[in-house]
């Protein structure tokens, strides 16, 4: 069921280590299928090269298997946390990448110093607490923590982002890890000035609203 989705899920996991946001097996993709509401997600501990379209876990939003033989995401029931309380949001990625994780090591939000930033993310990327991997307990604090920006960090641990579908949470992802190289390289010349927020604003209504096809 879900080959569709299922396929896609594959090349867009993919997309982890190409753009160089996870090492060996950490990380995830996940979606949500409009039509039966299930969530399909990576398994566990498979290489990102190894994938296979039947090797995506299907799992209805109370968290039992549909389909699959192999074991999901350690991060399932955070992923399924979340799309129960985000009617909006289709598609989770969870990474480590590094210029973004050093700051959640610190438990540090990064600052909207770039219109890049405005942007993708509407302000500051915000940092929220710390908890343990297992259950829904890091998805309670990505939904409490996240606020109207699509990526949140997660303190001592990693990041997360979200989207209408999984190809736009890959693409916040993607941004996050970009813009969190940049501001650190910015930190490590001066201290960055913040954009005010009513620039953040317009840029963020510009990108959009009217930004592309």
């Amino acid at each position: 069921m879900l080959e569709q989705l299922k396929n896609e899920l594959v090349e867009l996991n993919r997309e982890l280590p190409k753009n160089n946001l996870v090492a060996w097996t950490g990380g995830n993709v996940s979606a949500r299928d409009l039509e039966t509401g299930h969530m399909v997600i990576k398994p566990s501990g498979v290489p990102f090269d190894q994938l296979r379209p039947q090797d995506m876990v299907v799992l209805d939003m109370d968290g039992k298997i549909i389909e699959g033989t192999c074991k999901p995401s350690s991060d399932t029931y955070s992923h399924l946390y979340i799309y129960q309380h985000r009617e909006d949001v289709n598609g989770i990625v969870h990474t480590h990448s590094r210029y973004a994780t050093a700051f959640a090591a610190v438990g540090r939000s990064i600052p909207c110093v770039l219109t890049a930033m405005a942007d993708e993310f509407g302000g500051a990327i915000p940092c929220g607490g710390f908890a343990l991997i297992g259950d829904e307990a890091i998805g309670r604090i990505v939904v409490e923590s996240i606020g109207k920006s699509p990526a949140v960090l997660l303190k001592n641990h990693g990041v997360f982002t979200i989207g209408k579908n999984a190809v736009s949470a890959v693409k916040a992802a993607v941004m996050t890890e970009d813009v969190a190289a940049t501001v650190w390289m910015a930190l490590q010349i001066g201290n960055p000035e913040e954009i005010p927020q009513d620039q953040i604003d317009s840029l963020h209504k510009r990108y959009t609203g009217v930004y592309g096809q």
